[in-house]
């Protein structure tokens, strides 16, 4: 199963082609495409939006809608002004979508179409376009719809034709509002259709998965046309009512939604066919809906608006430059999409939470941790450091008002267990993302993660916590009377809460609970209990040749048994969902998750046969086929190669996957966004600095441009890592020497303090594996413990011991920039 290494490169540069373009002369902005990944699963929202902005207006159709939109080619349902981008399962949002319609047939109310059902209304193909802040698209009825946003309120555009096309209709255009959203969650709902033409509602909701409800509210007010009447609907009838009150039915243990909402009618449009809707959007009531749209559009200006919205993405943006050296547009589209992706969500709803007063800042749409903090909250904290302290300062503002960290949250509900919110946080603190967080209570809310396990650990925290700490691993099959949750993922959450505690022993040191250090260190390599050393795998009955996987384990200490390639590509792929019968790892094999020790690569790599045989395995992982790019969980697994002393492959693997699998097709991503984890992995991969999440470390693969220069939003100060002897078709890929300011630098890794003081790290390249970041000082530091959840005095750095490095001892209190 083995590839040459030379035939990966030509399979990298051979699966899309990839002509050769000039220098980059267009700015980032120019070259965002938001329609990759709007097809083949990717639930991409392409709309209009601002970084990280409440408001998100965009279309939806009546196929694939996660996204709201997707470049399918099924029919627009509606438009509507909140959404998520890149999720999973059900669709969310897209609460009280709108739609136009030229006119009623014969001027009957009762001829236009109102349900979701009669109105949908295929697409004119080749009219969507799409930037950063903008989104239009023009339908079969000729109605052309453009819409742009500001924080809480999103601005439409309708242009109407000349006449509508269908018969016996005379140009009196109707715009309804409907009281539902993407997923059909709507159980209560109310709407008033008032005298000047404002329609004002609102509706109780569910998140897309989780538990719980919320309540949000709209303020509809409408600009280019005189008013003729108001009303409201029901079902598919109309009338000139003014308000309604509806109540969902449950038959057979199911919503029976009754379709309800309002509508206006006016005259012929006074300029240019042209009427404009405006949608203010709240969680906490109507009038501060209204109050939202008529402080942030009051004068229903769309150029202006869109010209702030674009704005505001030129600045985020900006501060990264590059020199393109040539590369393709291939790769300027999908670099430059991927960033934008990455600003998308969370979604910043301060002073939009009903459930607590603080003068703290909430942003909703954490959607999931689990996948974030891999890629998308490091590179918020390169790109808006000012961005992520609000988000790491709105979980610990959950904890203190909710008793738990989030692992997944959205529309103000817990959605998933877990505790990754604790890497989040530790990454944080170690690339000084400080101002205005509470050490303190950021402490207390990981020591309760580590400890207290709560009622329902499907929707927050830990399950199994007694058994973590009395037998040093998840059980299969636990016995649990503490909590309840979906018995399954013991491998998993066995790794995954080792490294939980890994992070929390490494700030312990950091905040001086030298006892609380060793005792979380300790657990940190529980991992091990769950090591089965002699199981072997096979695919198609040919052994792999590769011995010793993590397995299920009872609580009696006898083995169970899951094929180590279950839930990969190659067996059963979609069989390790969150559900009773997802068995024991989460959306992945045993394969990938035996790869996941993040604090302890040296133990891993003594412990699977050591480097060589590691770097033999991990190449096995790669090019059979057991490793799906498009979960997040598979991220790490191609930079693992730096703690083998062989920082080369990992530069192979990743001119692999970009652009073979990440590139500027409308499916141009593998699998669904995640709320910009694809997006930021491509950018951070492009960048050359992909990160070990909850540690300072950044593994330095060279850029995927000439030059890379990232300006830091504390300190003012920009980094540049530079290519010599860069070569555009990607043949250069490895690296020969790197000098740092001009002096020699030989670690394969770097930490953030380069992007806080800025400088230069120029990377010599060339077409063959150097000695380059080979040897045992040179490779990223190993944290863990030896052996099985025990501490030996002293921590592990590729397997020698020393003293843990050095952290650089930064100003907490730096100023922002910009």
């Amino acid at each position: 199963m083995s590839v040459p290494w030379k035939k990966v490169l030509s399979v990298a540069y051979s699966s899309i082609a990839l002509p050769i373009a000039f220098a980059q002369s267009k700015s980032g902005f120019d070259y965002v495409d938001p329609l990759i990944g709007t097809t083949n699963g990717g639930h991409v929202f392409p709309g209009a939006t601002l970084p990280f902005g409440m408001a998100k207006a965009g279309a939806d159709v009546n196929g694939e809608n996660q996204g709201g939109f997707a470049s399918d080619g099924s029919s627009i349902i509606g438009f509507s002004h909140m959404h998520d981008s890149g999720t999973g399962g059900s669709p969310s949002l897209g609460n009280f979508p709108i739609f136009p319609q030229a006119g009623c047939p014969n001027g009957d109310l009762n001829n236009c179409n109102y349900t979701s059902w009669e109105r949908q209304t295929p697409r004119i193909n080749g009219t969507v376009k799409a930037h950063p802040g903008y989104f239009a698209i023009t339908l079969e009825s000729q109605i052309q719809a453009e819409m742009t946003v500001t924080n809480h309120t999103a601005l439409y555009r309708f242009t109407f034709p000349d006449k509508p096309i269908t018969p016996n209709t005379t140009l009196s255009p109707l715009i309804l509002v409907e009281l539902s959203d993407l997923p059909q969650s709507r159980t209560n709902g109310n709407i008033s259709a008032h005298a000047s033409g404002r329609i004002t509602g609102s509706g109780t909701f569910s998140p897309s998965f989780g538990i719980g409800s919320y309540q949000s509210y709209f303020c509809l007010d409408f600009d280019g046309a005189n008013l003729k009447d108001a009303g409201v609907f029901a079902n598919s009838r109309a009338g000139r009512e003014k308000s309604l009150s509806v109540r969902a039915d449950v038959v057979d243990n199911s919503l029976n939604l009754r379709p309800a909402g309002g509508w206006a009618q006016f005259e012929e449009p006074n300029n240019n066919g042209q009427i404009l809707a405006r949608v203010g959007m709240s969680f906490m009531n109507e009038a501060q809906a209204c109050a939202n749209a008529e402080k942030e559009i009051p004068d229903f200006d769309f150029d202006g608006t869109l010209e702030a919205a674009e704005s505001a993405w030129r600045q985020k943006l900006d501060v990264i430059q590059i020199e393109d050296g040539g590369v393709s547009q291939v790769l300027l589209k999908a670099f430059w999409s991927g960033v934008y992706r990455s600003m998308i969500s969370p979604q910043d709803y301060t002073g939009e939470n009903p459930k607590w007063q603080s003068s703290e800042p909430y942003y909703d749409s954490f959607y999931c941790i689990w996948d974030s903090f891999r890629s998308i909250h490091p590179l918020i904290t390169l790109l808006d450091p000012h961005s992520q302290t609000l988000m790491v300062r709105t979980l610990l503002d959950v904890y203190k008002h909710e008793g738990k960290l989030p692992d997944c949250r959205m529309s103000f509900c817990f959605t998933q267990g877990g505790s990754n919110a604790d890497i989040v946080i530790a990454d944080a603190y170690f690339k000084n993302i400080t101002a205005g967080i509470d050490w303190k209570l950021a402490y207390e809310a990981l020591i309760s993660d580590a400890e207290l396990e709560p009622l329902n650990w499907d929707v927050e925290g830990r399950g199994g916590l007694e058994s973590w700490k009395n037998l040093g691993y998840i059980p299969t099959e636990d016995y649990d009377v503490l909590g309840f949750g979906t018995q399954t993922r013991s491998i998993s959450r066995t790794v995954e809460y080792a490294y939980n505690d890994f992070v929390i022993a490494l700030l312990a040191k950091e905040f001086g609970h030298i006892s609380d250090y060793h005792k979380y260190l300790g657990r940190s390599g529980y991992w091990k209990n769950m090591y089965k050393a002699d199981q072997t795998s096979a695919i198609n009955g040919t052994d792999t040749g590769f011995v010793g996987f993590l397995q299920p384990k009872y609580s009696n200490g006898t083995w169970g048994y899951q094929d180590p390639i279950f839930c990969s590509p190659l067996l059963e792929f979609t069989s390790c969902y969150l559900n009773p019968d997802g068995h024991e790892t989460y959306e992945g094999s045993s394969w990938l998750y035996t790869f996941f020790v993040p604090g302890d690569m040296t133990t891993l790599i003594k412990t699977l046969g050591g480097p060589d045989q590691f770097v033999k395995r991990l190449n096995y992982f790669h090019e059979s086929g057991l490793l799906y790019i498009g979960d997040e969980q598979g991220f790490l697994k191609v930079f693992l190669y730096h703690y083998a002393g062989r920082p080369a492959l990992s530069a192979t693997r990743s001119h692999f996957y970009i652009p073979s699998q990440f590139n500027d097709t409308i499916n141009g991503i593998p699998g669904n966004d995640d709320s910009g984890a694809m997006g930021s992995f491509e950018a951070l991969t492009m960048m050359g600095i992909f990160p070990n999440a909850g540690q300072d470390v950044y593994f330095i693969t060279p850029p995927f441009f000439a030059s890379v220069s990232i300006r830091n939003g504390q300190t003012g100060k920009t980094a540049t890592i530079r290519n010599k002897n860069f070569d555009p078709s990607g043949k250069n890929v490895f690296i020969q020497s790197a000098t740092l300011n001009g002096k020699p630098y030989t670690r394969n890794w770097l930490q953030h303090s380069f992007f806080l003081e800025g400088g230069t790290l120029e990377l010599t390249l060339g077409t063959t594996e150097s000695a380059w970041g080979t040897r045992p000082q040179d490779l990223p530091p190993s944290l863990g413990p030896f052996g099985n959840g025990t501490m030996n005095g002293t921590v592990g750095i590729n397997g020698t011991m020393h003293r843990r490095w050095e952290m650089p001892k930064l100003d907490m209190h730096v100023s922002w920039v910009g």
